[in-house]
């Protein structure tokens, strides 16, 4: 199949580009948090049926759209559609404005800083030019528009709500992600391509006081410090230095005044790791030296409570050589990249896994030549961060369009 030629059918016009362009402007600009995508999806959703898919909804503010075309294969696509909670600082004229509640019910602006708006304007694209090139394959298509990846909740909730009843199963999931490379370039890489992670928040007990009789307290933020840098030990120390870990402590937040010892202090980890031994070391020592570092300090055991967790992502290697070989055909040998793996973490892989199927992500670059030359281009999350429209766009649709080509063409 790697030496097929696309059919016109399934390739953009510049009116076509230009109308993904609008989409993709107005849902940077609507952004929405994570498992509060309400208005996100009924957008998606209506697009998707005017398309003449079968849509249903699935785990809360999830979308399903299933193209079917007669008999033949059924490959599922995926895209993501949470923003973040960050205050957008790029200067665009279709820059975000919106704002969002989070579980605490403090509202904070909001923002598509991941990219995930590239993704679901190139979903929609790719699924209309599917839908309007019936001669061209055959099979069934199934668009995953998923929730909360950001929190890791949105997968999970979607394979929890019966997605694989609701839906056909697929043979393999495709996905991908924009990210900081050169824009019209694609990148993958067979195997473990992204950690898993797992993030905490602990909660430390101590005694308040008077800030001029620490005498009569057991100060938890002396004790929540003494944590903080035992813990930074574990992957200098416990991991062995072949293997990949990272253990970052986000926030820490104490007390009120300054001459008063609070009664607690807590702050919040993040654990990433590929492999599942050093995951189990890692999160093994966190809490011997949580409940040691209290133990010697006299103070009650710590509270630990899980925040979430992102499953590893690993592509099938030989699928993985497989869509490379249809991205060469596509694109040319100078724009398909050898993948390194990514410390980041994404939950796409639980969806395959959910069925046993396996599974392809890649990524595809969003900068100009001009923007990675002046050197530490804002990378995803930064509320800088803003992917040149053009051929970024053009990229996603026409990685998507290969990659299902190559389960689908006639």
């Amino acid at each position: 199949m790697a030496n097929t030629t696309i059919p016109q059918s399934l390739k953009m016009s510049a009116a076509s580009a230009a109308e993904m362009g609008e989409t993709y402007k107005y849902l940077h600009a609507t952004p929405e948090l994570s498992m509060q995508e309400h208005k996100t999806a009924d957008y998606l959703a209506k697009r998707l049926e005017d398309l003449g898919l079968e849509v249903f909804r699935c785990g809360g503010t999830g979308v399903v759209g299933v193209l079917r075309n007669g008999e033949g294969p059924v490959i599922g696509m995926r895209a993501d559609t949470d923003g973040l909670p960050v205050l957008e600082d790029t200067g665009l004229d279709y820059a975000s404005t919106a704002t969002g509640s989070l579980d605490d019910g403090t509202e904070v602006p909001t923002m598509h800083a991941c990219g995930h708006d590239t993704h679901m304007a190139t979903a929609l694209k790719t699924a209309e030019l599917y839908a309007g090139a019936t001669d061209a394959w055959a099979g069934t298509v199934v668009f995953v528009l998923q929730p909360g990846e950001e929190t890791a909740a949105g997968a999970r909730a979607m394979v929890e709500d019966g997605l694989w009843d609701k839906a056909p199963k697929p043979e393999i999931m495709f996905g991908q992600h924009v990210m900081n490379g050169l824009t019209g370039t694609v990148s993958l890489l067979g195997g473990a391509a992204m950690t898993t992670a797992d993030s905490f928040k602990v909660t430390v007990f101590g005694q308040g006081s008077h800030g001029s009789m620490p005498e009569h307290s057991i100060d938890p933020i002396v004790l929540g410090a003494s944590m903080v840098l035992r813990l930074q030990t574990i992957v200098s120390r416990q991991v062995a230095p072949q293997s990949a870990a990272v253990l970052t402590i986000g926030s820490f937040h104490a007390g009120l005044k300054e001459n008063v010892i609070p009664d607690r202090a807590v702050f919040t980890i993040n654990v990433r790791t590929f492999e599942p031994e050093v995951r189990d070391i890692v999160l093994t020592s966190i809490r011997r030296i949580i409940a040691a570092e209290a133990e010697a300090s006299g103070a009650p055991e710590p509270l630990i409570e899980d925040i979430s967790n992102f499953p590893p992502l690993y592509n099938d290697p030989a699928e993985t050589e497989k869509l490379a070989e249809e991205f060469r055909a596509e694109f040319g040998e100078e724009r398909v990249l050898q993948g390194s793996p990514v410390m980041g973490s994404e939950d796409f892989g639980a969806l395959a896994a959910a069925i046993g199927v396996p599974s392809v992500f890649w990524f595809f670059g969003g900068n100009d030549a001009k923007t990675l030359a002046a050197g530490h281009p804002p990378a995803n999350h930064s509320p800088f961060f803003a992917p040149v429209m053009e051929p970024t766009l053009s990229t996603g649709v026409e990685a998507a369009v290969r990659a299902l080509y190559s389960k689908l063409g006639k």
